[in-house]
């Protein structure tokens, strides 16, 4: 890339930054647009462009541009991550997985990503499976309690109430509001 094609790339990044931090929005993404003529396939643009879609509820067009992202070889997790959290949105399981997927296959320790993962096998009714990504999910998040709460759910499921027990004893310690949500849900007290 030559100096004078750099600093224009920076330049349409300045004016895009500069709309976003302004709240015009529309701008921004015009001025990426323009910005994806003379540099197409550019994974920030693109990405940019998905997450500008995606805040004004065009999930559709951020998974079309998410899709482009990944494409490329360098690809980082996090593009494969957000590619999947909007399939899972949408209700594309199967294709959120796959995602899922390759995010972990480049980061092994994106605990986001194994509580996507977790989600789309759950609703595939993979449980044994989902209780495995859901348990790496909280050894690499312990105090967040969305993995321990969906786990929870899947013992439910699989009517396995001491697991249950246990977790809801473990979130009382940290986050008694989903242990009291648990109790409610399930019947079960501690």
């Amino acid at each position: 890339m030559s100096i004078k094609h750099n600093l224009r790339w920076y330049l349409f990044r300045f004016y895009a930054s500069a709309f976003i931090v302004l709240g015009l929005r529309q701008r921004a993404i015009a001025t990426f647009d323009e910005m994806l003529l003379q540099y197409p396939n550019d994974p920030y643009v693109l990405s940019s462009l998905a997450y500008l879609k995606t805040e004004q509820g065009d999930k559709q067009g951020a998974i079309a541009d998410y899709k482009k992202v990944v494409q490329c070889s360098d690809a980082p997790a996090y593009s494969w991550y957000n590619l999947g959290f909007l399939q899972e949105e949408l209700g594309q399981i199967e294709d959120a997985e796959h995602s899922f997927r390759k995010a972990l296959n480049l980061d092994e320790k994106m605990d986001l990503a194994w509580y996507g993962l977790g989600l789309t096998l759950i609703q595939q009714r993979r449980f044994d499976e989902a209780i495995k990504a859901l348990k790496k999910n909280t050894q690499l998040q312990p105090m967040s309690p969305y993995g321990w709460y969906q786990l929870a759910r899947v013992y439910v499921d699989r009517q396995e109430p001491e697991e249950v027990v246990k977790i809801i004893r473990h979130l009382k310690d940290f986050e008694p509001k989903f242990a009291k949500q648990l109790e409610r849900e399930t019947g079960l007290t501690v």
